[in-house]
């Protein structure tokens, strides 16, 4: 399984999908003359002050939703992986691809919201609906559904379950262990995959509405008391971080793992953690409630930021200027070692040895929980969007109890991830995301040479903004942007009810 696993990754994981992630990128940053900074300033106003409607949440909650699915085990140990098997330069790539990915993130969000709909009182939309509407082509937008829910549904929550399941193997690492028809179970990862599924089937059998309400609280919480522990670590250290910085971005060029090595594993990790390309965004940001689609692909982007630049950072800082990490080179070798050899790079050991060496006793426990709730609130984001694309193919075939099918089997995808080994998770996620960012980026590409939605849109806010208007609108079939049918109804109605505001 583990060979077929690699095997698979080896085609999808090719230097032609790293380059494509990387170029899209550059592409979309240039086209949209560096959205990611010019717009800075607009995307934290828009942050703060967005609201919910009955139909879609708020932009900070849609925020926080898809920073849920953003801010999760690649942030821990992703970062740890990429240190471990591409050296400290990978983590430059990590950042390249975060700064580039934000515009890429625009676009796709942007996409979103634009061609969005309305099912069953609740706004739905993502990549699917967008390939289908704005390049025509159904069977294209159905692979990408079908891809989707296999990835979020099935492979990706491995990824997820296995990292809170190794994190508290570790702090419980006396706890025993059981035999079982698929091997070897110790009781820490057993009692954590039940207590998982138990909470998990809770929270998603409540709706989206239960899970933006649960993401836009421990989210931000968790994240800045990760950040905090980083900080206060890096303090503790500060007279090597001009060092750490020089490796890191020294090693990238010319790093002890090779060049293909850090740049491999920068983006592939960068593109896990932040997701910027891979469609996973796009779900989230098409239910939020907005006065025009360029609004929600700025917040976007702007959790792009949050992600890579903000936590992905922290870990990387903590383990490096710590030096809890080795490098591994061909085979069984190692290029560095600097802590025992068999310490599982695919995990989130060198994070937890890092915060264990400033905060004894605290650092597993710390570096655990901080685990279970990114990678948590990461498993509700993969049920979201998982159920968005069911519901984008009820529009066609309408399968009974598809929804409630799609719970049972994420569930029990979430059980065997948590007790299975680190690598074939890690292996499984891997082919879900690189799947989705194959289909998602081309499509996007494809978009922008047909019709350029996302970059017609973000004139149109801007030309509004430099107007000083009060309040944004949106008009898509005076924008030249076919089938947005969700704006134009809103345009339409709005026109009809300022009619009769005028004659009264």
């Amino acid at each position: 399984m583990q060979e077929l696993v690699n095997i698979i990754n080896g085609y999808i994981w090719s230097s032609a999908l790293i380059y494509l992630c990387l170029g899209a990128g550059l592409f979309f940053t240039v086209l949209t003359r560096f959205v990611q900074v010019r717009q800075f300033s607009e995307m934290w106003r828009l942050l703060m002050s967005g609201k919910s409607s009955a139909q879609g949440i708020s932009s900070f909650q849609a925020l926080a939703v898809s920073l849920s699915g953003r801010v999760g085990a690649g942030n821990i140990a992703g970062v740890a992986a990429a240190i471990g098997f591409g050296g400290p330069g990978a983590v430059f790539w990590m950042w390249v691809v975060a700064f580039f990915g934000a515009a890429t993130a625009y676009v796709e969000s942007t996409n979103a919201q634009i061609y969005k709909e309305e099912h069953d009182g609740k706004y739905h939309g993502g990549p699917a609906y967008y390939i289908e509407k704005a390049m025509g082509q159904k069977w294209y937008a159905w692979t990408f559904a079908i891809a989707t829910i296999i990835a979020t549904g099935i492979l990706l929550p491995t990824v997820q379950s296995n990292t809170i399941g190794t994190a508290v193997e570790q702090v419980f690492s006396n706890s025993g262990s059981i035999e079982t028809a698929i091997g070897v179970i110790s009781y820490a990862k057993l009692y954590t995959a039940t207590a998982i599924v138990l909470l998990f089937g809770f929270i998603i059998f409540g709706g989206i509405k239960r899970i933006a309400n649960f993401t836009q609280i421990i989210v931000p919480f968790m994240a800045l008391a990760y950040i905090l522990i980083s900080l206060i670590i890096i303090g503790l250290n500060i007279t090597q971080l001009p060092n750490v910085v020089m490796m890191i971005v020294g090693d990238a060029f010319t790093p002890m793992a090779g060049f293909g090595a850090a740049i491999g594993w920068g983006v592939k990790r960068g593109v896990y953690s932040n997701e910027a390309g891979q469609g996973t965004g796009p779900h989230a940001a098409a239910a939020a409630e907005v006065d025009h689609p360029a609004q929600q692909g700025l917040v976007q982007a702007f959790s792009v930021y949050i992600d890579t630049l903000f936590v992905c950072s922290a870990t990387a800082f903590m383990i490096i200027i710590t030096g809890t990490y080795n490098v591994h080179g061909v085979g069984d070798a190692f290029i560095v070692q600097n802590i025992a050899s068999d310490v599982v790079a695919n995990g989130p050991q060198f994070t937890q040895m890092a915060v264990e060496s400033v905060f004894v006793g605290v650092g597993k426990p710390f570096v655990a929980l901080a685990l279970f709730f990114f990678a948590f609130t990461t498993l509700l984001a993969y049920y979201f969007i998982a159920e968005n694309n069911i519901y984008y193919i009820k529009r066609t075939l309408n399968i009974p109890g598809a929804v409630f099918m799609l719970k049972v089997v994420i569930m029990t995808a979430t059980f065997y991830g948590t007790i299975k080994a680190a690598n074939i998770a890690w292996g499984l996620g891997d082919i879900g995301v690189g799947l989705m960012a194959w289909l998602n980026i081309i499509g996007i590409i494809i978009i922008f040479f047909m019709s350029k939605p996302a970059i017609t849109a973000l004139k149109d806010y801007e030309a509004q903004q430099k107007a000083g208007v009060k309040q944004y609108t949106f008009n898509p079939k005076k924008l030249g942007i076919k089938d947005a049918t969700f704006w134009e109804e809103r345009w339409e109605k709005r026109a009809t009810e300022q009619g009769k505001t005028e004659q009264s």
